[in-house]
């Protein structure tokens, strides 16, 4: 198929590629619910769409920040995965689910390790199905981090990593101009409720790094990242934790096949996540579109009803099948 993107007229602004796609979600799959026991005493939750078949691969789909099953990506990508008979599970990030989890520490841009014990339980469970994944914003960098990491003992076999932020200070430095303020107000204010609710647990008080009053003036990513999720999970402060968190120097690492997407005017984004050719490994296929928003896409249809690259594309480069969505 085309890896050419070229939005409908209607479209060509980022913030409408960005946003209509939360205004016109697709219906709610049918999911049945998994929770996975961790070995620190937490838990993590994966929503299933159909059973696997022996030797048949299995889609793993990796949600952005706060997102869910229940996102937009999410939806639409259950929806054609359905019409493909492809098995797809959703690995929830720790309190995503619907249920804050249970210790003082949550998720981050660099957490593999819970990706790994989905990804390990899915081999374990089904050893001869190969296991394909997409991640969305958060969950890119998350799959991109992973794979580099883990190289040739990866357990994804292939991957595509949309609006992948791999420079995450470039980016939340990005989040506090314009325009994109008002994302980065819509994401905090959800951070800052489960925070509310981790303080308020007579157990978990004592172990957070802030209180409930703190809570309400952590109103940036580096604010928040710096006295939140730094100090949870062992990072020394905000700069340590976005270089070490960040996706862009694994790229060269990654051994497996590897498509990970951008679109120039991805209003989360600055040129700083777009990688040189050096900076990648010759397993990774990279697109930069001119349009596309932050986890957009939308190449047709009409503002009421719209239709994307996004899943054709994904799927085609996992399968490698020819597919029409309409």
């Amino acid at each position: 198929m085309s890896q050419i993107f070229s939005p409908p007229w209607w479209a060509k602004n980022p913030h409408i590629q960005t946003i209509l796609p939360v205004l016109t979600k697709v219906d709610r799959p049918q999911l049945r619910r998994e929770r996975l026991e961790l070995s620190d005493g937490d838990f993590i939750d994966l929503d299933w769409q159909g059973s696997p078949r022996d030797e048949q691969p299995i889609l793993v789909i990796i949600h952005g920040l706060e997102g869910s099953a229940q996102s937009h990506y999410a939806r639409r990508m259950l929806a054609a995965s359905k019409a493909l008979n492809l098995c797809t599970v959703v690995h929830h990030h720790r309190s995503c689910s619907g249920e804050l989890n249970r210790l003082p520490r949550g998720y981050h841009s660099g957490d593999t390790q819970d990706l790994q014990t989905s990804l390990s339980h899915l081999k374990t469970l089904h050893p001869n199905c190969r296991l394909l994944a997409v991640g969305y914003s958060l969950g890119g960098n998350v799959l991109v981090k992973y794979q580099g990491e883990q190289q040739d003992n990866s357990l994804i076999d292939r991957g595509v990593a949309v609006s992948a932020p791999l420079q995450l200070g470039s980016c939340a430095n990005r989040l506090e101009k314009g325009f994109s303020k008002l994302y980065q107000s819509y994401l905090i204010k959800q951070l800052q409720q489960k925070m509310r609710g981790k303080v308020a647990r007579p157990e978990l008080a004592p172990l957070m790094p802030i209180s409930q009053s703190e809570i309400n003036r952590l109103t940036t990513f580096y604010a928040f990242d710096d006295k939140i999720t730094a100090p949870l999970h062992g990072f020394a402060d905000v700069h340590d934790y976005y270089t070490r968190a960040s996706g862009l120097p694994y790229l060269s690492q990654i051994t497996n096949p590897t498509l990970v997407m951008h679109a120039k005017d991805d209003p989360f984004m600055t040129h700083a996540v777009i990688p040189s050719q050096s900076q990648l490994s010759e397993q990774v296929q990279y697109e930069l579109h001119e349009n596309g928003g932050h986890v957009g896409f939308i190449d047709g249809g009409s503002p009421w009803r719209p239709q994307y690259y996004l899943e054709k594309r994904v799927l085609n480069f996992l399968t490698s099948l020819e597919i029409s969505l309409c």
